[in-house]
């Protein structure tokens, strides 16, 4: 009788043999090792993919402005200086970022400053350049004082170039600080020490992503 009740379980009730679950155990196991050894072998297949989905990029257009931010002196006013050589725009906005400790003490160059003598030495007048915002400290409050100037001057686009990681994180604030009032273009840029077909290959690279993918979560939950 008790045999005849099990045998007449649903299938679905029945507890699996165990030898099935070892296969399935086993299946699982190897594919995660088949996928590890490719990744292991071919990382620019995998890697570069990651780059690829996580990087966004805008063509740059004519606009009312070019935006250089903190940092990136390296390639910043460079794209910037190129874009108003193009005949994109016909202003250049440098962000008057916080003074660092040995800028107060005249040992280093202010951040306006220098961007603005990398921009004159690739031959961008001086009166096409204009500072914006004061003491700003972080991506959310240049984001804030470059929203302030364009509503202030009428201005109805701006390019904002950047390096590749920080491109999804700057567009996203940017966006969200303007809203509807100006479009903004962030076009991707090449770091001097990597590109994004080989930044797992250089440290600063695998430093640059890792901390843009925090730096992004943290906007995305902060703002």
């Amino acid at each position: 009788m008790t045999a005849r009740l099990e045998t007449g379980k649903p299938a679905a009730l029945r507890p699996r043999p165990r030898s099935m679950t070892r296969r399935v155990a086993l299946a699982l196991v190897a594919g995660i090792a088949i996928l590890a050894l490719w990744a292991w072998h071919r990382p620019e297949t995998l890697l570069g993919g990651a780059a690829d989905l996580w990087i966004v990029s805008d063509e740059p257009a004519p606009a009312d402005a070019i935006a250089v931010l903190g940092g990136g002196l390296e390639y910043r006013p460079f794209a910037a200086a190129d874009y108003y050589r193009r005949g994109l725009a016909a202003k250049i906005l440098v962000s008057n970022i916080g003074a660092t400790p040995a800028e107060r003490l005249g040992v280093l160059r202010s951040h306006v400053l220098a961007n603005s003598e990398v921009l004159q030495k690739l031959g961008v007048p001086a009166a096409a350049i204009e500072p914006f915002g004061d003491h700003l400290s972080d991506t959310f409050a240049e984001a804030t004082a470059l929203h302030e100037w364009a509503v202030r001057n009428g201005a109805h686009r701006i390019i904002v170039p950047t390096d590749i990681f920080a491109t999804r994180r700057l567009r996203w604030t940017l966006r969200h600080v303007f809203g509807n009032d100006a479009a903004i273009l962030v076009p991707a840029l090449n770091p001097p020490d990597y590109l994004r077909d080989n930044w797992w290959k250089n440290e600063h690279g695998v430093i640059g992503f890792q901390n843009e993918v925090a730096k992004y979560l943290y906007y995305r939950l902060k703002y």
